[in-house]
């Protein structure tokens, strides 16, 4: 839609509610699963799984896809993101994990690395970044210790020479990321692991930005400019001028104002073209699910603040160390701290809304969800240790022996 019909077509108004619904079945997590797709499904429609190290009940990019397949078997998600050819890491959001088809969009962003000619303040001689690429070529894909080590010293943050060209190569595009081994990177010549008809494409800025921000938008449902700013940490300078030709259409939505106003939007025309119906999924958030990684898209659509308390000083933790939020009857209930003890599933610490007994109403929702996230990692019991409110106690240990 071109910015003068957009000015003059009737303008859209959805309720909180009515944007609530699309955002969760454009997510995934609203009406039935797509389990043909399975889990490269899911990375194709989401556009990027956003990639931690931390792994409490699960990794992060394993938790995304079991929140709307259910419990896809672990190997097979690890198989269908890496040694598959059907995707590669780079910085979108974060360090997410992308579908192949997305490599000629970011172009624009692998320039302006080189353009910068330096990562994150590192600078490497050329001659070692020239190293680096020779030996890749002369012996396949490797990780950084087999090119010659990750680190100088025990330090996490000291890269060695050889690490920071690899990952200068990275960012330009000379090199990619397609796999992983023991969670380590493997790094390969990207004209060697990018299919030919995809690594020859020679893309604009402004084309690459105006089809990721399509595709954000068809992954958001509806969403403000700040949104589709987040999804894949755009600039506006980059933004603004794609947005009205993007194809999606601008929307009014009541509550998303300040003080509960309405707010200005952009909506994917699909996800306009039919009500959001189905049944909806009750599971755990990782909190760097897209469903909830925007701390103020999620505090507007569905009035939670919610944020990683990992790196919060223990005594300073108010849900715990990786509280992960509990979606269900698509709304965002309650959150849980897991973490594993031998086959057990220990929910470290428990909260539920309405905390004051109206929690009540959602303890079949938290048990379902315990159950089945324990079924998925190997547990064959749940052990719920700090509540919110200890008089559920005995109904949830009820439930949770069914």
């Amino acid at each position: 839609m071109t910015a003068a019909a957009a000015h003059h077509a009737p303008v859209t108004v959805l309720s909180a509610d009515d944007a609530r619904r699309i955002a969760l079945r454009a997510q995934g997590l609203l009406g039935a699963p797509d389990r043909r797709g399975g889990v490269r499904g899911v990375l194709r429609h989401l556009g990027a799984v956003q990639l931690d190290t931390i792994s409490v009940l699960a990794r992060s990019h394993e938790l995304v896809p079991y929140a709307r397949l259910g419990a896809v078997g672990r190997p097979a998600v690890e198989a269908a993101y890496w040694g598959a050819g059907t995707s590669f890491e780079y910085w979108s959001h974060a360090a997410c994990i992308l579908p192949v088809e997305e490599w000629p969009l970011f172009a624009f962003r692998r320039r302006r690395y080189r353009e910068r000619g330096h990562l994150w303040g590192h600078q490497v001689a050329p001659e070692t970044y020239r190293a680096v690429l020779d030996q890749l070529r002369a012996e396949g894909p490797l990780t950084s210790t087999e090119l010659g080590g990750a680190k100088r010293t025990a330090e996490w943050w000291d890269w060695s020479d050889t690490k920071i060209a690899v990952e200068r190569a990275l960012a330009f595009g000379d090199v990619v990321c397609t796999e992983r081994r023991s969670w380590k990177r493997v790094y390969a010549l990207a004209e060697q692991a990018i299919p030919d008809a995809l690594f020859g494409q020679d893309r604009s800025d402004e084309d690459c930005v105006r089809t990721l921000v399509a595709q954000a938008g068809a992954a958001l449902g509806v969403a403000t400019r700040a949104d589709l700013l987040d999804y894949h940490r755009l600039r506006a300078e980059q933004l603004d001028p794609v947005l009205a030709d993007s194809g999606l259409v601008p929307v009014q939505v009541a509550g998303w104002g300040p003080g509960g106003t309405t707010a200005a939007a952009w909506a994917d025309p699909a996800a306009l073209a039919a009500a959001p119906r189905g049944r909806h999924r009750t599971t755990l958030l990782s909190p760097f699910d897209s469903l909830i990684w925007d701390r103020a898209r999620t505090e507007r659509i569905f009035g939670m603040t919610h944020r990683l308390e990992a790196y919060t000083p223990k005594h300073k933790r108010v849900h715990g160390y990786f509280a992960m939020p509990l979606l269900a009857g698509g709304r965002l209930v309650g959150r849980v701290d897991p973490a594993r003890e031998g086959r057990t599933l220990v929910a470290r610490q428990v909260s539920l809304a309405d905390g004051r007994g109206g929690g009540s109403r959602h303890l079949e929702a938290l048990a379902a969800a315990l159950r089945e996230a324990a079924a998925w990692v190997g547990c064959d019991g749940v052990r719920v240790e700090a509540l919110h409110d200890e008089r559920l106690r005995p109904t949830l240990e009820k439930l949770l022996a069914e």
